[in-house]
């Protein structure tokens, strides 16, 4: 999967920024709307109707989670996804009403997708800071105050591990690219997380994504990497190591490729 390459995937830490009393900023949601335009018109199905009667399309249920939590949405919104439009198409649907079993799925993360499907964004939302030159979360200052936590307990990690991880495999399986890449620099602003908590995510990354994902997999060897100062003291990284996987035969070819990159810079005339 990893050839010999340099890694520059945001830090946990890196790019953390507190709210400015006067801002000029535009909303990564601009980008986004237009990124799911392009979306929603290379993947609808063909029976599908026209773009310009979301608000009127069918309304369809979706039972979410063990709990069956239950949801609604319009059809033309969730056709954006390859997924659900497969499900719309009669493939998951039940036969006596438009609804759709999700019995596996977490209702957090799935109101997420929604509120993306709809808004281009979830909460937090991402917004630019023109005068730092920086990427902020929504309500950043605030989110100890507000208890907002960068963490969702996952049922089959049986913990914490980092929401936007959960997002981002979740996009994956229903095929939402622009949805991966605001997942993933979303989780590039979060700082103070325990290392217990982000080698349980890039685990759970690991086993939600496929072998040849090169983003929230090189994000995690990346992060590691840079902070191997604080994980080789970690007596929850030595566990980890010992249990083994794939996550670590990566994490050795990149520190190798780290350690090659910097020998060539050290070898190469000035």
């Amino acid at each position: 999967m990893f050839g010999k390459r340099s890694y520059q995937a945001d830090s946990f830490s890196k790019h953390r920024a507190g709210k400015a009393t006067s801002r000029q900023k535009r909303s990564f949601r601009d980008h986004a709307t237009a990124a799911k335009r392009t979306e929603r018109s290379m993947k609808r199905p063909e029976n599908s109707p026209p773009i310009g009667s979301t608000l009127t399309s069918a309304i369809i249920t979706l039972c979410v989670g063990p709990e069956q939590r239950l949801f609604a949405a319009h059809e033309d919104i969730l056709v954006i996804s390859p997924f659900f439009a497969a499900a719309c198409r009669g493939q998951f649907m039940e036969s006596h009403a438009k609804r759709i079993n999700l019995p596996e799925e977490q209702p957090e993360i799935f109101s997420s997708v929604l509120e993306y499907l709809y808004k281009g964004d979830y909460y937090p939302a991402l917004s630019y800071n023109k005068r730092r030159d920086t990427w902020e979360l929504e309500d950043s200052a605030n989110a100890a105050q507000r208890g907002i936590e960068p963490t969702i307990y996952c049922n089959a990690v049986g913990g914490p591990i980092l929401k936007d991880t959960v997002v981002y495999c979740t996009a994956e399986r229903y095929g939402l690219d622009e949805l991966k890449r605001l997942a993933l620099r979303k989780q590039g602003l979060q700082s103070g997380v325990q290392v217990s908590t982000i080698l349980a995510s890039a685990r759970y990354a690991y086993a939600n994504t496929p072998d040849n994902d090169s983003k929230m997999r090189a994000h995690y060897l990346a992060l590691i990497i840079r902070s191997r100062a604080t994980f080789k003291r970690s007596g929850t990284m030595q566990l980890e190591m010992e249990v083994g996987g794939k996550l670590f035969f990566d994490l050795f070819v990149a520190m190798v490729n780290h350690m090659d990159d910097i020998s060539t810079i050290t070898r190469s005339p000035r």
